[in-house]
């Protein structure tokens, strides 16, 4: 096999790069332990979760971008546990592949959308060995995240800067 066959059959470059992923930050509280294990016995807590995302440009082509979620479970009026979870990823993108005005909603979109499984199961484990049961997230749209937060459709735009390339 000659070395331009093995360029030719070279998978197509990546449009993003994964650096690195890790834990920025992770807490558990825990403010009202022992006693609200044996609340929680009788009644369920209320568990709202928020999540966020934010990027931040490093530099060249290079983006960190963060995955934050807060639980803040309760019983009534008292906290059962509080969990903050900030996870985020440094990742390099083919500004050839991915035009300028979709690289907002994609590092916004995308890059959640596969660090995902990574928080899923931290806050999973976080709860048990906090003495809780697992907190099982169920999957998240983060393109409705995306248009919540900024107003925007992210499929509009990617079509519209397809329609016009």
């Amino acid at each position: 096999m000659s070395d331009t066959n093995a360029a030719n059959n070279a998978p197509p470059p990546a449009p993003i790069r994964f650096l690195g992923q890790y834990v920025r930050d992770l807490s558990l509280e825990v403010p009202h332990a022992p006693g609200i294990f044996g609340e929680m016995r009788k009644r369920a807590p209320e568990i709202p979760i928020t999540f966020d995302c934010a990027m931040q440009h490093l530099s060249g082509s290079i983006f960190e971008v963060t995955l934050n979620v807060t639980v803040n479970a309760t019983l009534g009026d008292k906290p059962a546990f509080i969990l903050e979870l900030s996870y985020g990823a440094t990742v390099e993108v083919d500004e050839s592949l991915i035009p300028a005005e979709q690289l907002h909603a994609v590092l916004l979109i995308e890059i959640p959308r596969f660090l995902f499984p990574f928080v899923r199961q931290i806050l999973s484990d976080m709860t048990t060995n906090g003495g809780f049961p697992p907190l099982l997230l169920q999957p998240v749209d983060f393109a409705d995240l995306y248009t919540r937060k900024f107003g925007t459709d992210p499929v509009r735009v990617m079509r519209s800067s397809a329609q016009t390339a």
